[in-house]
């Protein structure tokens, strides 16, 4: 009977694992289908279901750095589920997957760079930095047992700002830092962290070789999140 009993309990450990991993998938995949502010144009609906968890919103930044410090700060916000130890937030556009010490990014963020800049590898002609900076603009506090789902609504409009020439860094705050890091990297930028706030929460901060001709992009979503 004690056997059995084991038995039964382990069997309960692994249904409710799998089930909180099976949530934490179909969140992530719902967060990419219902939040898509780059594309987006207007009003767009989505739907994100879990059966146990809690939905919220956080505060975060993204800061754009030239030689000289800050040139933009913009509060991004990140938009958090978490259900125990499994977590996906979606923060300045990328949809990351898994807790701060395990987390990958499931979709990347719109930052874009070309490969050299001038006085790298680049040669004389200046590269190009886009930094797509998609902020939340809204607020969420929603939990559910047993099953539940919401509507996340937006409202995108996007604005447009040249930067000028100059070597530039992108810092964004995340309570994830290893997968930031690990992605910039990835794409030919120097990753380092930093507190700008002394808020506790890292900034991971990407260094662009050579100069660049940067410009921002805000995609104002502008969240509502509604019960289904």
């Amino acid at each position: 009977m004690v056997a059995l009993g084991s038995l039964t309990a382990g069997i309960g450990t692994v249904v409710e694992e799998n089930a909180a991993a099976a949530d934490s998938a179909r969140v992530a995949a719902d967060f990419d289908a219902a939040l898509d502010p780059v594309a987006a144009t207007g009003v767009h609906r989505g739907r994100v279901s879990f059966t146990e968890g809690q939905l919220r919103t956080v505060e975060r930044d993204l800061r754009v750095l030239n030689e000289t410090g800050v040139v933009r700060r913009i509060r991004v916000d990140a938009l958090v589920f978490t259900a125990g130890d499994r977590r996906v937030a979606f923060l300045a556009g990328a949809v990351v997957r898994g807790p701060p010490d395990n987390a990958r990014l499931r979709t990347a963020p719109p930052v874009t760079a070309s490969r050299g800049g001038g006085g790298a590898s680049g040669g004389d002609q200046p590269g190009v930095l886009v930094v797509g900076a998609p902020k939340l603009n809204g607020s969420a506090a929603v939990s559910a047992t047993g099953g539940g789902s919401v509507v996340l609504r937006t409202s995108v409009s996007h604005h447009r700002t040249a930067l000028g020439n100059g070597t530039y860094r992108v810092a964004v705050e995340t309570a994830t830092p290893e997968a930031w890091r690990r992605h910039f990297e990835r794409r030919n930028a120097t990753a380092t962290t930093r507190d700008f706030d002394g808020d506790g929460v890292t900034s991971v901060v990407a260094s662009y070789p050579g100069e660049r001709v940067a410009y921002l992009v805000v995609h104002d979503m502008r969240l509502e999140v509604r019960h289904a």
